[in-house]
C-alpha cells in the first residue's frame, strides 16, 4: 500500500490526483478556509482515496492547511481536491472575516482617542 507522501518521489502523482489540473475551479479557497463535510451526501463509488480521507477528516471543522498536513499533500493539491468537493456539494467552505467587514482604521483611532480622554 502506498503512502500519501509518495508524491515527493513521483512528480506524476499530483497531476494524476487532480485529473491533470493545476488550478482549482474556484479561487476563493485559501489556506485558512474552514472545511466541513456534508454528512448527508455520500460520495460516489468512483471517488478517490484522498477525497474520502478529506471528507472523513472534515466531519469536524478543519482548515485547508490542516487537511493538507493530515493528508501529507501539498496545499495546492488539496485546494484542487477541496474545490471539486465544494462544487459537488460534499464540502462546505467557510472563509474568515472578509476585509470589507473589518472596522475602518480611522474609526478605531477615534475610539482609541475617546478612551484616552476618559482617563
Amino acid at each position: 500500500m502506498s503512502s500519501p507522501h509518495e508524491y515527493r518521489d513521483d512528480p506524476l502523482r499530483p497531476y494524476v490526483l487532480t485529473g491533470g489540473r493545476s488550478r482549482p475551479t474556484r479561487n476563493t479557497l485559501r489556506v485558512d478556509t474552514l472545511l466541513l463535510a456534508d454528512p448527508d451526501k455520500p460520495l460516489p463509488v468512483s471517488a478517490s482515496r484522498q477525497d474520502r480521507a478529506l471528507l472523513t477528516m472534515c466531519a469536524r471543522l478543519l482548515s485547508l492547511a490542516e487537511a493538507a498536513a493530515h493528508l501529507e499533500l501539498p496545499v495546492s493539491i488539496v485546494t484542487i481536491l477541496a474545490s471539486d468537493l465544494v462544487d459537488s456539494g460534499h464540502l462546505q467552505a467557510r472563509s474568515g472575516i472578509p476585509a470589507a467587514s473589518s472596522p475602518d482604521p480611522s474609526l478605531l483611532e477615534e475610539v482609541l482617542h475617546g478612551l484616552r480622554k476618559l482617563r
